[in-house]
C-alpha cells in the first residue's frame, strides 16, 4: 500500500509539473495551431526542468505501481492510482494557484478516507495464475484499445471524450492485470507471454486514448471514464481470475473503501488535466 500511494503521489504530482512547463512554454512560445505548433510547444516544454521532473516521477511511479501490484491487491492499486487526481487537486492549490471549492476539498477528504479503509481490509496479493486464456484476452483488449485511439478522430462528438477516456482506462487497467501474469523476467519466458505484449500495448494504447481524449472534448469527462475504466473492470479480474481477497471478516471494509476511493475520485475529475485560466498569474 505505500508503493501504492507512493506512485499515486508521484502521478499526481508530476500532472502539475507538466501543467506548469506547458504554460510557460506557451506564453513565451507565440500563437499557433495544429500539430507542427504542438511539437513545437512539446520541444519548448521539454528542455525545462519542470518538465524534466514530472517525466522522472512519472517513471518512478511506474515502478512503484509494479511494486505495488506484485504485493497487493489489483483493486487497492487501482483505487491508489485514481486518487492521484485528490494530489493533483491538492498541489495545483498551492503551485497553478486553482481555487478548489469546499465540495471538492471535501472529495480530497473521501478519497483519502476510502484509501484508509482500503488499507486496513487489503489482504495479500491473489496466488492465482488464472486461466490460460487470460493473458490473450488482455492482449484482444489492448489492440481494441489501440484501435479506438486511432480512430478516435471519428467517434461522434457527443460521445467521444468518454469513449475515449474508458478507452484509456481500460489500457490503463490491462497493464495492471498483465503485470500479475508475467512471473518470470527470463527474455524467453518474456518473449512468449501474451501478457508481455499486453502490457506495452496497453499502455501505449491507453496513452493515445487519453491524449486525444483530452485535446478532442471534455477533460472531466473523458477522466471520469478513465477513472472507471482503471479501476472496476481490473479489480474484478483480480477477485474473479487471480485469487484476490480481504483480511477475514474485512471484505465489506475493502468494498466500501473501493467505492468511497472512487466516487472522490470521480467528484475531482476536473483535475485529470491540471487546469490553467488566463487570468491566473503567470509561473516564473
Amino acid at each position: 500500500m505505500v508503493c501504492a500511494l507512493g506512485a499515486s503521489v508521484c502521478f499526481g504530482t508530476a500532472t502539475v509539473l507538466q501543467a506548469m512547463a506547458a504554460r510557460t512554454a506557451d506564453a513565451g512560445g507565440g500563437d499557433g495551431e495544429g500539430s507542427a505548433f504542438a511539437v513545437t510547444l512539446f520541444l519548448r516544454a521539454v528542455r525545462q526542468w519542470r518538465y524534466l521532473a514530472g517525466l522522472a516521477l512519472d517513471g518512478l511511479g511506474f515502478l512503484l505501481q509494479i511494486a505495488a501490484l506484485r504485493s497487493v491487491p489489483i483493486y487497492a492499486v487501482g483505487a491508489a492510482l485514481a486518487s492521484s487526481l485528490a494530489v493533483t487537486a491538492v498541489v495545483s492549490a498551492r503551485l497553478l494557484k486553482v481555487r478548489l471549492r469546499g465540495a471538492e476539498w471535501g472529495a480530497v477528504g473521501v478519497v483519502c478516507a476510502g484509501m484508509a479503509l482500503l488499507g486496513i481490509a487489503s489482504g495479500t496479493e491473489g496466488d492465482r495464475d488464472g486461466p490460460p486464456a487470460l493473458g490473450y484476452a488482455m492482449l484482444a483488449t489492448a489492440l481494441a484499445v489501440l484501435v479506438l485511439a486511432l480512430l478516435g478522430g471519428r467517434l461522434p462528438e457527443r460521445g467521444r471524450p468518454l469513449a475515449l477516456g474508458l478507452g484509456a482506462g481500460f489500457g490503463f487497467g490491462v497493464v495492471e492485470v498483465s503485470v500479475r501474469l508475467i512471473d518470470s523476467l527470463a527474455p524467453s519466458d518474456l518473449a512468449t507471454n501474451p501478457a508481455t505484449y499486453a502490457l506495452l500495448v496497453g499502455g501505449g494504447a491507453a496513452f493515445l486514448s487519453l491524449t486525444s481524449a483530452l485535446q478532442r472534448g471534455s477533460v472531466t469527462t473523458a477522466t471520469a471514464g478513465m477513472v472507471i475504466g482503471e479501476t472496476i473492470g481490473p479489480a474484478l479480474v483480480g477477485v474473479v481470475w487471480l485469487g484476490d481477497r480481504t483480511r477475514e471478516g474485512l471484505a465489506w471494509v475493502a468494498v466500501l473503501g473501493f467505492l468511497v476511493a472512487v466516487a472522490g475520485a470521480l467528484a475531482l475529475a476536473r483535475f485529470g488535466e491540471a487546469p490553467v485560466d488566463a487570468d491566473r498569474e503567470t509561473i516564473p
